[in-house]
């Protein structure tokens, strides 16, 4: 496997809630997470709404700053970047914003949106127009947009015409952030397939955030899951639709549904009752014990660690030591 292009350690980003005239709470919207991504993979990030992906993946480009941890790129740590320095990593760190409605200027041509950031960036493109036009039709769109407004275009083209404005930049690391849940069903598989190709052609290393499991096995080489801002379970998206370990994990994919009467009885699913706990006033121990058919007393009182339980399978579980 390659080297880490980026690495997360001990992540954590907590938001603070007033209750009384003094006194805060916190959300932990993102409560200690390890991970890595490989140069030139798709890293898939799923969970339950409100588990904290997106606030994940602002928060290693830094669009909000953590509360602590380590964030590394290319094995420095970027929280100890000075100006100049994180100028330059903003142009190589891209995001591609989940509703195409509101990421897009309106008051700008498209030509200006994706022309925007190279030129703040000194970047040398040659001809800009020609620039834009050819960044266009690899996300499928024509010259004869060049110059018309975000309102003309519809939501599947908007969502390319951000793609496009990402690429400009000519990336190294693109956090795709539910880039498709906003759009038409039939609109998605066009998007998904321009994604995956485009990563080929320009060796993009990558994080694609989703809610849908389906979509992050077809876009990602390997998964992590995450269950109300900690990291549960990581391993290969094959190896993890074969076999679950971590209970949590197992009752998401008992909730994918199966066409086939037949297989769907046949198959034994892992249901579990409840709802997450509170970001605020999370249990002291294992914060998925409230629900787990196979909680243990030490589950109660003791946070399990994420640990590696084969090669390249981390796992937070006393189920597995």
């Amino acid at each position: 496997m390659s080297k880490p292009l980026i690495s997360v350690r001990n992540l954590k980003k907590y938001f603070p809630v007033r209750r009384f005239l003094f006194a805060k709470d916190y959300v932990k919207a993102v409560d200690g997470v390890t991970f890595d991504i490989y140069e030139g993979e798709m890293f898939g990030v799923v969970g339950e709404s409100g588990c904290g992906k997106t606030t994940l993946g602002r928060t290693i480009l830094l669009l909000i700053p953590p509360t602590e941890g380590e964030i590394y790129f290319r094995g420095e740590n970027i929280l100890e970047y000075d100006k100049e320095r994180l100028i330059e990593f903003r142009r190589k760190a891209q995001i591609v914003f989940q509703d195409p409605y509101s990421s897009l200027d309106p008051r700008q041509t498209i030509f200006d949106i994706i022309i925007e950031g190279p030129r703040y960036h000194g970047m040398d493109v040659g001809d800009p127009e020609e620039f834009v036009v050819s960044l266009l039709r690899k996300v499928g769109l024509e010259e004869y947009h060049l110059y018309r407004y975000p309102h003309e275009f519809s939501g599947g083209q908007k969502q390319r015409i951000a793609i496009a404005r990402a690429l400009a930049m000519n990336p190294e690391f693109i956090v795709f952030d539910e880039p498709t849940s906003a759009l038409d069903v039939s609109v998605q598989a066009s998007i998904l397939n321009m994604i995956k190709h485009l990563q080929r052609e320009y060796n993009l290393t990558g994080m694609f955030i989703s809610h849908d499991l389906a979509v992050v096995k077809f876009m990602s080489q390997r998964i992590g899951v995450m269950y109300v801002g900690k990291m549960v379970e990581i391993g290969g998206s094959e190896e993890l639709f074969e076999e679950q370990l971590h209970p949590y994990t197992k009752a998401l994919f008992s909730a994918i549904p199966i066409p086939n009467p037949r297989v769907t009885r046949a198959k034994k699913k892992l249901i579990v009752k409840g709802e997450p706990p509170s970001p605020i006033h999370l249990p002291k121990g294992c914060r998925f014990y409230p629900r787990c058919p196979y909680a243990m007393p030490i589950c109660r009182t003791k946070e399990p660690d994420l640990i590696e339980v084969e090669k390249d399978r981390y796992v937070a579980c006393w189920l597995y030591g």
